[in-house]
């Protein structure tokens, strides 16, 4: 027993010890970057030029107000998708330790990485959670799919990726239809894997690893296309009521992700467009997808500066908005995960110790 007690206490403190590094590294990345154009950028002059009256206060409050409402979108969702059966507590809990898994790797892992295991905590079974969560990225993906050809006929083309020709407006555009045409591919074999034929896609998936030089991704593969037949199965009876209470949450969700944008360019910058402010969230975050750092640490901060520089005057404003952007949509994320998976880690020993004690 005395044993047992000490190995859950080494592997507490390991687990403990790799959150502060997880949170750490983030972190140090995106405030290092931050130094390096604030160094590069920034004047002390830009200080005495902004003037936080009660019309910027008002605005970055209206971007927290936004950030809630992203918050309530994907909470919406989760309790939508279980049937109502998460309370708005467990589904708030889900919504922020999927945020901070998000925070905490790169950006084409994304929170859906563990959050089965966090709705299988709350108490639904594992089989649904993984249905659950493949249901999340499936209606991500689509969001992003539908709505970016409406953007992109809403505003020119030009404007959208930024006047010029040159290396960055080149560089953007190529990142950008590369990463859209690989997310509508793979939204299509979510749709056609999940809802018009899963046994099909998943024969066709061991058909194409058992290849020698995909071989190594067999098991992986085996199991999406298992994911797939188990989610389809419980979808195809789902009422056209029940898509559009998911979707529609789940656009409100990223909706209000891109408006805490909106809400600093009205505070810092009142005279920018903002359906194009608007706009190019679209852009910017289909291009994260491809970041390798945690949470796309430092490469956020470099391309908001750099792709929104051509609707700000002074770089060094630039700079301003986008560390409120990021201390709103990202850093908080890291202190409340912090605050939360601890006690949620001693809650899993305390299961599994019961769990131990229930066997003969």
């Amino acid at each position: 027993m005395d044993i047992s007690k000490s190995d859950n206490k080494k592997q507490q403190r390991r687990q403990t010890l790799s959150l502060v590094w997880k949170i750490f590294l983030p972190v140090a990345i995106g405030l290092g970057v931050v130094a390096w154009l604030f160094h590069r950028e920034f004047s002390p002059d830009i200080w005495d030029s902004i003037h936080f009256d009660a019309k910027i206060i008002g605005c970055i409050a209206l971007a927290w107000i936004f950030m809630i409402g992203r918050d309530f979108g994907l909470s919406w969702r989760f309790r939508a998708l279980t049937d109502y059966r998460l309370s708005w507590n467990r589904a708030i809990r889900t919504d922020m330790l999927c945020e901070f898994t998000s925070c905490v790797t790169p950006s084409a892992v994304g929170g859906s990485a563990l959050g089965m295991i966090y709705l299988n905590r709350e108490g639904i079974e594992f089989g649904r959670a993984t249905t659950l969560m493949m249901t999340t990225l499936f209606l991500d993906e689509l969001f992003l799919v539908i709505t970016l050809p409406l953007i992109m006929l809403a505003v020119p083309y030009e404007e959208l990726f930024g006047f010029g020709h040159n290396d960055f407006t080149i560089g953007l555009k190529s990142v950008f239809w590369t990463v859209y045409i690989l997310v509508t591919l793979w939204t299509l074999l979510l749709f056609l894997g999940i809802i018009i034929k899963p046994q099909s896609i998943h024969r066709f998936l061991k058909w194409l690893f058992h290849f020698r030089w995909l071989r190594r991704w067999a098991d992986k593969a085996d199991r999406l296309g298992e994911d797939m037949e188990m989610t389809g199965r419980e979808l195809r009876g789902r009422s056209l009521r029940w898509w559009l209470s998911a979707f529609g949450a789940t656009a409100l969700s990223w909706s209000s992700r891109y408006l805490v944008v909106n809400a600093l360019f009205l505070g810092f910058v009142p005279e920018a467009d903002q359906f194009l402010v608007f706009a190019r969230q679209f852009v910017m975050w289909t291009c994260l997808i491809l970041s390798p750092t945690p949470g796309s640490a430092g490469i956020s901060e470099w391309l908001f500066t750099t792709y929104y520089g051509d609707m700000i005057n002074s770089a060094g404003i630039a700079l301003v908005i986008a560390l409120f952007w990021r201390m709103i949509s990202y850093y908080i994320y890291l202190i409340i995960g912090a605050c939360i998976i601890p006690s949620w880690i001693r809650q899993g020993f305390h299961r599994s110790k019961k769990d131990d004690k229930k066997m003969p």
